[in-house]
C-alpha cells in the first residue's frame, strides 16, 4: 500500500495568494472571480449632433376591419377549452374604436470585461508568463459576435500561464481517503466490527477479522487528487471573460383603451422607423412629443448605465405603431368589450360571458 499524504483536515480548502503572480495592469485580479466589469478605455467615438431634419417616417396606420376583429375573436375562443364560441360567433359588434399605440425601443449593444485568476492540471501547455508583458484587458483580441446578440468569450490572456505546484495535495498528486481516513480499510458492516454473526460463527464477509477493504479507495487509503488529477501541478492563468449583451428597454405610449399595459410585450406592431448608430441622438421631428422625450430620456439613461461600465459598440432605435382595436359587442341583450391589437391579431377579453369553469384569460 502507497503511503497516505498529511491529514485531509490539513489540505488547503483555496490557493494562497502567493500562487499567483503580480502581473502588471492586473493587479485587482483574484483567483475565481473578479472585481466586476473592468473599466473601458475612453470612447473614440463622439456624441453626434443632433439631426435637426425630421427622421423619415412609414405614415401608413395599419387598420383592423370589423370581419377581421370578429374573425380573431372567434378564433380565440375556440381556442379556449373552458370558453363557449357562442357569444364570440353570434355576438353583433355594435362598436369599434381603435386606440393606436406608438411603441420606441432603445437597444444598446455593449461589451464588458472582467478577469480572474483560473488554473488547471499541467499537461505540458505552453507556458509564456514573464516572456514579455502581457496585453491588457482591453487590448486583448476578442472576435465581435453579430451585433445585438448576446453572446460570452472566455481567453486565456497571453504571457500570465506559468507552473505551480499543487496546492491541494500539496505536490503529492493523492490525498486521503476520507471514507477511511487514509488506513485503506473500514468497519465491517455485516458483524458490526466483531467478527462474528449473530449466530457466533465466524463472519464470512470479513473473514473474522471485523475489518474490510475500503472500496471507494480499493486499499490504498488515498484517492487522486481532483485539482491536479493526479499531475501534481498546476498550469496558473489569468482568464479574461468578455461579454457582449443587448440591453433593450421599451417605451409604450399611455392609451385610455383599458387594455392592460404588460399585453403590449407579446405583441409587435407596424414599424414605422429605424436607426442605429454607433451612438444615436435623440428621435427629432416626431408627431408624438412623449415618443421624443422618451429617446431623450432612454439615451442619456443607456449613456450614464452603461457607458461607464462597458463600451458601447452599437445603438439601435425603433418606433412601432401597435394596431389597438377596442370592439363593443352585444350578446343576449347584454353589452361586452374586447380587445384585438398587434399584427398577431391578438384577443384579450375579460369579461367574456360564456366560460364553464375557471381558466386563464390570456
Amino acid at each position: 500500500m502507497s503511503a497516505a499524504p498529511a491529514a485531509a483536515a490539513d489540505v488547503p480548502s483555496a490557493p494562497p495568494a502567493s500562487m499567483f503572480d503580480s502581473v502588471p495592469g492586473y493587479e485587482g485580479t483574484v483567483e475565481g472571480g473578479g472585481d466586476g466589469n473592468l473599466p473601458p478605455p475612453m470612447p473614440t467615438v463622439s456624441m453626434p449632433e443632433p439631426d435637426p431634419a425630421p427622421h423619415p417616417l412609414d405614415t401608413h396606420i395599419p387598420s383592423i376591419t370589423e370581419e377581421a376583429a370578429h374573425e380573431a375573436f372567434v378564433s380565440y375562443a375556440s381556442s379556449k377549452c373552458c370558453y363557449s364560441t357562442g357569444p364570440a360567433k353570434d355576438g353583433v359588434i355594435t362598436s369599434m374604436e381603435p386606440f393606436n399605440t406608438y411603441r420606441y425601443r432603445l437597444e444598446t449593444f455593449t461589451e464588458s470585461r472582467s478577469t480572474k485568476w483560473l488554473h488547471e492540471p499541467y499537461t505540458n501547455q505552453p507556458v509564456d508568463a514573464g516572456i514579455q508583458r502581457a496585453p491588457g484587458p482591453w487590448e486583448v483580441p476578442a472576435q465581435v459576435p453579430a451585433f445585438f446578440e448576446d453572446n460570452t468569450q472566455n481567453i486565456r490572456v497571453p504571457y500570465t500561464s506559468s507552473v505551480k505546484i499543487c496546492h491541494t495535495c500539496l505536490g503529492i498528486g493523492r490525498l486521503p481517503c476520507k471514507e477511511c481516513v487514509g488506513s485503506g480499510r473500514k468497519v465491517c458492516l455485516m458483524c458490526n466490527g466483531s467478527g462474528v454473526q449473530p449466530n457466533s460463527e465466524v463472519c464470512m464477509h470479513c473473514n473474522g477479522g471485523g475489518r474490510v477493504t475500503c472500496l471507494r479507495c480499493g486499499g490504498r487509503g488515498s484517492r487522486q487528487c481532483n485539482t491536479c488529477n493526479g499531475k501534481r501541478q498546476l498550469l496558473v492563468f489569468i482568464n479574461l471573460k468578455v461579454q457582449w449583451t443587448n440591453n433593450k428597454e421599451d417605451f409604450v405610449e399611455e392609451q385610455s383603451s383599458g387594455l392592460k399595459m404588460k399585453k403590449f410585450s407579446k405583441v409587435s406592431g407596424r414599424e414605422m422607423f429605424q436607426d442605429f448608430q454607433n451612438i444615436l441622438h435623440p428621435v427629432m421631428g416626431f408627431p408624438d412629443p412623449a415618443v421624443a422625450q422618451a429617446s431623450e430620456r432612454l439615451l442619456k439613461e443607456h449613456q450614464s448605465q452603461y457607458g461607464q461600465v462597458s463600451r458601447i459598440l452599437q445603438q439601435r432605435h425603433t418606433i412601432e405603431l401597435i394596431p389597438v382595436m377596442r370592439v363593443t359587442y352585444s350578446w343576449k341583450e347584454k353589452t361586452y368589450i374586447y380587445f384585438v391589437f398587434g399584427n398577431e391579431m391578438s384577443v384579450n377579453a375579460d369579461d367574456y360571458p360564456a366560460t364553464c369553469c375557471c381558466c386563464s384569460v390570456m
